[in-house]
Formats: C-alpha cells, sequence, structure tokens
C-alpha cells in the first residue's frame, strides 16, 4: 500500500512539472508596446472606422441612392429638408432642417436626381474611415493604391484625392489644404463629383 502511494505521488509530481514547462509564455508588456511602436505613424494614428459605423456610402448616403428622383429622396429621408432649384439652374443643394452651413452637409441635385453630398465636418466619417482633419499620409494609409491625387484648381499645395469605388461608379474625393490636411470631402457620380464650385 505504501509503495502505491508513492507510485501516484510521483506521477502527479511529473503531471505537474510537464505541464509548466509546457505553459506558453505570456507576452511581456514591453513586447506588445515595442510591437504597437513598429507600425508606421499613420497607421498607428488612423482610427478604423467599419463601413457600417457611418451613413456615408460609395453608392449613396443611408437608404438614399444616387439616381433616385427628389420625391423617393424625400420619402427615403423621412425629415425636412431645406433648398430648392433655381430659376436658371437644374443643379441645387438641399440641406437637412438641422444643418446650420450648408458647406457643413448638404446634398446635390441634378436634372431632378440625386448625384452628390458634400460634407464639410469632421462629425461624418467617409465610406472606408476617412474624415476632415485627417493628412494625406492617414489617407493612404486607408485607402491604399485607389488613391490619386490631382492638384488643387485654386490653392497653391493643396489636392484632390480621388478614390474610385470598388465595383461601383461612386466617386470619393477628398479636398486638402496646403499642408495636406483634409478640410472637406465629396462623395458622387461623375460628372457631378467633379464639379469645383459645388453645381458648376
Amino acid at each position: 500500500m505504501k509503495r502505491q502511494l508513492l507510485i501516484v505521488a510521483a506521477a502527479l509530481a511529473l503531471a505537474a512539472c510537464s505541464r509548466s514547462d509546457t505553459a506558453a509564455p505570456s507576452t511581456p508588456p514591453a513586447a506588445s508596446t515595442a510591437a504597437a511602436a513598429a507600425l508606421p505613424a499613420s497607421a498607428a494614428s488612423t482610427p478604423a472606422v467599419a463601413d457600417s459605423d457611418t451613413m456615408a456610402r460609395y453608392d449613396g448616403y443611408g437608404d438614399m441612392r444616387f439616381g433616385i428622383d427628389e420625391a423617393a429622396f424625400e420619402q427615403a429621408w423621412g425629415g425636412e429638408l431645406k433648398g430648392a432649384p433655381g430659376q436658371d439652374s437644374t443643379c441645387f443643394y438641399k440641406t437637412p432642417k438641422w444643418v446650420r452651413r450648408s458647406a457643413d452637409f448638404a446634398f446635390m441635385f441634378e436634372g431632378g436626381r440625386f448625384v452628390r453630398y458634400d460634407v464639410g465636418t469632421a462629425k461624418e466619417a467617409a465610406p472606408g474611415g476617412g474624415k476632415v482633419g485627417m493628412d494625406e499620409a492617414q489617407i493612404r494609409a486607408l485607402y491604399g493604391a485607389r488613391v490619386q491625387a490631382q492638384p488643387h484648381k485654386y490653392v497653391a499645395g493643396a489636392k484632390y484625392l480621388r478614390i474610385t469605388a470598388p465595383g461601383s461608379n461612386g466617386v470619393l474625393l477628398f479636398e486638402t489644404d496646403a499642408q495636406g490636411k483634409v478640410t472637406r470631402w465629396r462623395v458622387g457620380v461623375p460628372p457631378q463629383v467633379d464639379y469645383v464650385e459645388g453645381c458648376n
């Protein structure tokens, strides 16, 4: 009996040793900090925004798709909108009632159809996560090789960062200042998305 107890005790001791030897070592905090530090500054500082976290889409905004008429747009929007076409133009903007400055957020219509929306505030994220206030490096980190840079029409050193959507005719266009910071962005279909001065 004594001998059997000794054998059982020895077996338990061996099992405990083998478990401690094969346990995976925990990653020291210093290693995870070093891994984060190894990331490029632009990638580390660019927050990930899932497309499900924003109403902005390459083919429209929320339930409003490019190409729908005003009546369908207003029904899908479900709220009060300001704006109407002028006598000499078929292109105009509508803004939600709560928007104080049309430069912050507006929907463009041309020929009675929804064709583009413009955003000039950091409160809204573009499809893919871009925002007002980001720099060009952050935009390139988010959108990669799809970014096509073009010189700004009026501001020396400023750019248009144009991104064509995969599988869609929608285009996302960021506008930067001379320091490379995004000042506003828009999404729309050609040719309206490339209008530099709103409806012009």
